[in-house]
C-alpha cells in the first residue's frame, strides 16, 4: 500500500523463505506482529474463518429467493470462491503483508485514492460480517435459551467480548479460533449425519430439490438466481481475511497456497451438502421464516438429537466468525497506519501483548454500529457486495502485476482464472443481482465515512508536511 511518496516498510525477518526468527525493530518503532501461526494452525484459521455466520444463520435467506433448490446458490458461490481464491494465493506469495488487497491494488494501480477505498471496503465487510454474526447470536438459536434480554443489546455486548479477547492477543485469538472451529464443525457433522439417516430411511422430499422460485422465467429467473448466490456468497467470506494474518504466519509463501485452497474445498464441499440436506428436509417457506435455519433441520431430520445442544454448537459458530472478522479488521487498519493511508495512531500496539490496541477499539466501534442498525440478512449482503467488488479488483490486480516479478518462488494462477474471477464478481456485484436497496445504502454510507477519513488524514498529514518545511 506504499504511496509514491512513501516507502515500503523493510521486510522483517521470517518473510517467505527465511528463518521465522523473532522480528527487530528499530530504536523506538511500534513493535512487529508476532509470527505465531503454522502451517496446520494456518489451515485451521481458514476453515474457521469460513465457517459460520454464513452456512448457520443466512440458509434461510437463500432459500426464501430461491426456493427449494437451495444447492445451487452455494454451488456457484462456490466455484466463484476457487476462481478468487487462486489470485489471493499468487498475491500473497509475491507480497506477504498484512494489508492484503490494499497492497495489492496500490502495487498495480499506484493510486492511493482507490487503495484507500479498497482498503476501506474490505475492512467494513469484515464489520458487517461481524455484524452478521452478532445478530445471528441474538436470534432463534440464543432463543433456545432465553429471550429475556434485548437481541441489540445482546449483540452489543457480544462484540465487546471479542474486543477484549483480540486485545489479548494474536495466540489467544487463534487458539480460541481452533476451539470454536472444531465446535462448529461438530455442527455441520451433524446436519450431514441427519442427512445421511434421511436419505437411507426415504425420508425427505426429494422434488424440492429442483424447485427455483424466484417469481418469474427468463430476466427474473436469471436475477433471482444471482441475488440467491451473491447473498449465499457471504458463507465464502473470509479466505481473503487470511491473507492479512501474513505477517502473523511462519513462511507465509510456503504455507499460504495450501491452506486457503483446502478451506475453500473443504467448506465449499460441507456447504452444497448442508444445503441440499436443508432443502430435503424442511420446505423453504419454514427455512426463510427462521434465523436459525440449521435448527429447523435438526428438528424435522427425524433423529433423537437436543436443539438445545444443537443451538449451542451455533452459537459458537457465528462467535467464532465474528471473532476473527474482528481480529481482521483490526489488522487491516494496523497495516494501513504503517502505509500512512490511516492515522498512525491506528498502527499503535500494545508493548506486552503486541496487538493493535487502537485498531481494535475502532473496529469494534463500528461494528456496534453497524449492529444497532441492520439484520442478518442485510448485513449478510452488504458483506458480499463489498467483497464482491473488492475481488474484482484484486483478480484484475492479479494480471497487471505479472509485470512485477520477486526474487522469491511463489504460486502461480493459470491466467484464465483471474479473467474469470473478475467477470463474475462484477456480474454478483451488478444490479443483475436481485438485492434490496438497504445494501446500497449502507454501503454508502460506509464508504462516505471511508472518504471523511481519507480527507481528514490528507489534510493533516499535509499540515505536517508544511509544519515541517516552515520549520527548515
Amino acid at each position: 500500500m506504499s504511496t509514491p511518496d512513501t516507502p515500503a516498510p523493510a521486510e522483517p525477518e521470517g518473510h517467505g523463505g527465511r528463518g521465522d526468527h523473532e522480528d527487530r525493530t528499530k530504536p523506538g518503532a511500534e513493535p512487529p506482529l508476532k509470527r505465531a501461526l503454522g502451517p496446520k494452525l494456518l489451515i485451521l484459521f481458514v476453515i474457521g474463518d469460513i465457517l459460520g455466520t454464513g452456512i448457520y444463520a443466512t440458509t434461510g435467506d437463500v432459500a426464501g429467493k430461491i426456493g427449494g433448490a437451495l444447492w445451487l446458490p452455494f454451488a456457484i458461490g462456490f466455484v466463484v470462491a476457487l476462481l478468487t481464491a487462486a489470485s489471493y494465493v499468487e498475491l500473497v506469495g509475491k507480497y506477504p503483508k498484512a494489508a492484503g488487497a490494499a497492497l495489492y491494488t496500490q502495487k498495480a494501480f499506484k493510486v492511493p485514492f482507490l487503495t484507500f477505498v479498497v482498503a476501506f471496503m474490505v475492512m467494513c465487510s469484515g464489520l458487517s460480517s461481524a455484524s452478521a454474526a452478532a445478530r445471528a447470536f441474538s436470534g432463534d438459536y440464543l432463543g433456545e435459551f432465553t429471550d429475556a434480554v434485548p437481541p441489540t443489546l445482546i449483540a452489543i455486548l457480544f462484540i465487546l467480548a471479542l474486543a477484549a479477547i483480540n486485545l489479548r492477543g494474536v495466540a489467544e485469538s487463534v487458539k480460541a479460533n481452533v476451539v470454536l472451529t472444531l465446535v462448529e464443525v461438530s455442527g455441520l457433522a451433524v446436519i450431514l449425519a441427519i442427512g445421511a439417516y434421511a436419505v437411507f430411511s426415504g425420508e425427505g422430499e426429494p422434488s424440492r430439490l429442483t424447485q427455483i422460485e424466484t417469481g418469474g422465467t427468463g430476466y427474473a429467473l436469471l436475477t433471482g438466481v444471482l441475488g440467491a448466490t451473491a447473498l449465499g456468497f457471504f458463507a465464502f467470506v473470509g479466505f481473503e481475511d487470511s491473507v492479512n494474518m501474513a505477517e502473523e504466519t511462519k513462511n507465509p509463501a510456503r504455507n499460504f497456497p495450501r491452506a486457503i485452497f483446502i478451506g475453500v474445498g473443504v467448506t465449499g464441499t460441507i456447504y452444497v451438502l448442508v444445503a441440499l440436506i436443508s432443502s430435503l428436509l424442511v420446505d423453504s417457506r419454514t427455512l426463510s421464516g427462521s434465523s436459525g435455519p440449521l435448527l429447523e433441520v435438526v428438528k424435522a431430520g427425524g433423529v433423537d438429537f437436543p436443539p438445545k445442544l444443537f443451538a449451542l454448537i451455533a452459537l459458537f459458530a457465528v462467535t467464532n466468525s465474528a471473532l476473527i472478522n474482528i481480529m481482521m479488521a483490526s489488522r487491516l487498519c494496523y497495516g494501513m497506519a504503517n502505509e500512512r493511508i490511516l492515522p498512525p495512531t491506528m498502527g499503535k500496539v500494545l508493548s506486552g501483548r503486541r496487538t493493535p490496541w487502537v485498531g481494535i477499539v475502532f473496529v469494534s466501534a463500528l461494528a456496534i454500529g453497524l449492529v444497532s442498525t441492520g439484520e442478518i440478512e442485510g448485513l449478510g449482503d452488504t458483506t458480499s457486495f463489498l467483497l464482491l467488488c473488492v475481488f474484482a479488483v484484486v483478480n484484475i490486480a492479479v494480471l497487471v502485476l505479472r509485470r512485477d516479478p520477486v526474487d522469491h518462488h511463489h504460486f502461480r494462477t493459470p491466467t484464465a482464472l483471474p479473467v474469470l474471477g473478475a467477470l463474475t464478481s462484477l456480474i454478483l456485484a451488478s444490479p443483475l443481482a436481485d438485492r434490496g436497496s438497504d445494501v446500497y445504502v449502507r454501503a454508502g454510507i460506509l464508504l462516505l465515512i471511508g472518504i471523511g477519513l481519507w480527507v481528514l488524514n490528507k489534510v493533516v498529514m499535509t499540515a505536517r508536511e508544511k509544519s515541517g518545511a516552515d520549520v527548515s
